[in-house]
């Protein structure tokens, strides 16, 4: 059995895997969700990048996890990338949800420019409207839950730059793309896949699948560790391609 550990994207926190981590739960795996500095009930605690990363690692080291699966949903990719260098052989692969993924030097702000904003807002990246979560397969109660659960996200975590020992091609990683958020995952995601370094593995929903699709990702994430959901994991994936 995997431990999970699950780290949700921008202006998220542990909560935003409920759905998600009952199922993996219910199949035997350890789960844990991850809530990282200055978001949800950790707002308030200063945090740059390589503070999420610090996070990441002390939580695999405080619960002495092995077998270890670490998921980056979006922004987090870049913190849970990072961290996956520093766990060594307690990693058993890394999973990236529609995720950003690290490049060492370059931060999450020099491919999406958020610096105005986080400046006009006290050092935070605001958190989204419901006209924003709009087109991405979510209900009204969802989008409801996402917005006024979402805590604006601390601006450094965004901006500082990523610091990278190896190439991330040599991480044993999947990268599950949501299609209603668009279908390219990008030129170095592509690279990997094509190289055969990383599995793509593609849903038929928006960016946000912890609350669209909760179910199919928990199958998805089981599959990606080789543990006893993968058969269902692969029925799920090819459901959505």
């Amino acid at each position: 059995m995997a431990n999970y550990v699950l780290v949700a994207g921008a202006w998220l926190g542990s909560w935003a895997w409920q759905e998600v981590a009952a199922p993996l739960r219910a199949a035997g795996h350890g789960v844990h969700p991850l809530t990282l500095s200055g978001l949800a009930e950790r707002s308030g605690v200063p945090a740059g990048q390589q503070t999420h990363v610090r996070d990441i690692v002390a939580e695999v080291e405080r619960l002495d996890l092995r077998d270890v699966v670490l998921v980056g949903h979006s922004y987090s990719g870049i913190p849970v990338g990072q961290a996956a260098e520093h766990i060594g052989d307690r990693l058993t692969r890394a999973v990236f949800v529609d995720a950003n993924v690290p490049a060492d030097g370059r931060s999450f702000s020099d491919g999406w420019p958020v610096e105005a904003e986080i400046a006009a807002h006290g050092g935070f990246w605001p958190t989204p409207t419901a006209d924003d979560c709009e087109g991405q397969g979510l209900t009204a109660e969802q989008i409801t839950r996402f917005v006024t659960g979402a805590t604006p996200h601390p601006g450094a975590t965004l901006t500082e730059p990523a610091e990278l020992k190896a190439p991330l091609s040599g991480l044993p990683a999947t990268y599950v793309k949501c299609l209603l958020d668009g279908e390219d995952p990008g030129p170095v995601v592509s690279a990997f896949v094509e190289s055969g370094h990383w599995t793509l593995v593609r849903m038929n929903t928006g960016h946000w699948p912890m609350f669209s699709q909760p179910a199919e990702l928990a199958l998805i994430l089981a599959g990606a560790a080789g543990a006893a959901g993968a058969a269902g994991a692969a029925g799920a994936a090819g459901a959505a391609r």
